[in-house]
């Protein structure tokens, strides 16, 4: 990022730059780098096919971080994500060999096909930035971030994850099938090439931690705070939720609305960023209650009735 250039310039740069690969999801491309920007990590849910692994390569690629993927499998042990301490005869010392996890984005794909101790590997990463290693603890590089794919629809020889790791995704996002001329796009685009291999970076990992910092500055009115906390509270008293959002979603999106914000060129958030991320921020974070369940609910329902329910800032109930 030059001196001359704003935030909001740079950060629409790298949107449209991954916008190259990824066809017609520009929406989803904006909530993935406010995850990026507001230090969170990624869950994408979504059938095979529709471009879950190619996002996840194209904003590495274009904010310049390293990259590294872990194919998630029910033998991966989690020496295999952290690294493990070898014994050299040579030095008479152990060598601490890093995993996959000592990158900046972390690909961690079909995370439901590795058992629930492997998963629980990346816990310390995600919450602490850092992992520890037969009682050392090593930093890891700013700036950090999972994103994790799975596949909604096959169960067969899956480990769904646990509640406390779910909502240590800041995001739960979807890119969804393309329309009909999107798709016929796709085809032209990778007629001869894939458009990965022309990617090039237009930020770099000191950019990215940039505007990280630069997101700090967006202001957020205190009727939005509310309206925050009051969508967030609604999730644990409506009689259709078992369990609803802890205060980590409150936290996080707190930081995703701002990072929305810069993305879009304000320096202030507005209650449209919230409803935008309501759904992202909390579906993953929220269990129905059984009787919720066997009428057919769906989580994306309540929060609809939820976003309809709680007062928008400057209107009435």
């Amino acid at each position: 990022m030059t001196a001359t250039q704003s935030p909001a310039k740079l950060a629409r740069e790298i949107v449209d730059n991954v916008s190259s690969v990824i066809v017609g999801k520009t929406p989803v491309i904006e909530q993935a780098l406010a995850a990026v920007i507001a230090r969170g990590h990624i869950l994408i849910e979504d059938v095979p096919g529709v471009g879950k692994t190619m996002l996840a390569k194209s904003i590495s690629v274009s904010i310049g971080c390293t990259f590294k993927r872990i194919q998630f499998t029910p033998d991966l042990l989690p020496s295999d994500i952290v690294g493990v301490s070898i014994y050299n005869q040579s030095t008479g010392e152990f060598q601490f060999r890093p995993g996959p996890v000592m990158a900046q984005i972390v690909l961690a794909d079909e995370i439901n096909r590795a058992t629930p101790k492997t998963q629980s590997a990346l816990l310390e990463a995600m919450e602490e930035l850092q992992v520890s290693v037969d009682g050392v603890t090593r930093p890891l590089d700013r700036p950090f971030v999972v994103m994790a794919t799975q596949n909604p629809i096959e169960y067969e020889g899956t480990f769904p994850l646990p509640e406390a790791q779910l909502d240590r995704f800041l995001l739960r996002i979807s890119l969804g099938y393309p329309s009909f001329s999107e798709e016929l796009a796709v085809i032209q685009q990778q007629e001869q090439t894939h458009p990965i291999d022309q990617l090039k970076a237009v930020a770099t990992a000191e950019d990215v931690v940039g505007l990280q910092v630069a997101a700090q500055s967006v202001y957020v009115d205190g009727a939005v705070r509310e309206y925050i906390v009051g969508l967030i509270e609604a999730t644990r008293t409506h009689e259709d939720v078992f369990l609803g959002a802890s205060p980590r979603a409150s936290l996080g999106m707190f930081r995703a609305v701002r990072a929305l914000a810069l993305i879009q060129d304000r320096d202030y958030v507005i209650p449209d960023d919230v409803k935008g991320l309501a759904h992202a921020v909390l579906a993953h974070r929220m269990i129905l209650a059984p009787s919720a369940r066997m009428r057919g609910l769906k989580t994306g329902q309540v929060i609809d009735g939820l976003l309809e329910l709680v007062p928008v800032p400057g209107t009435s109930r």
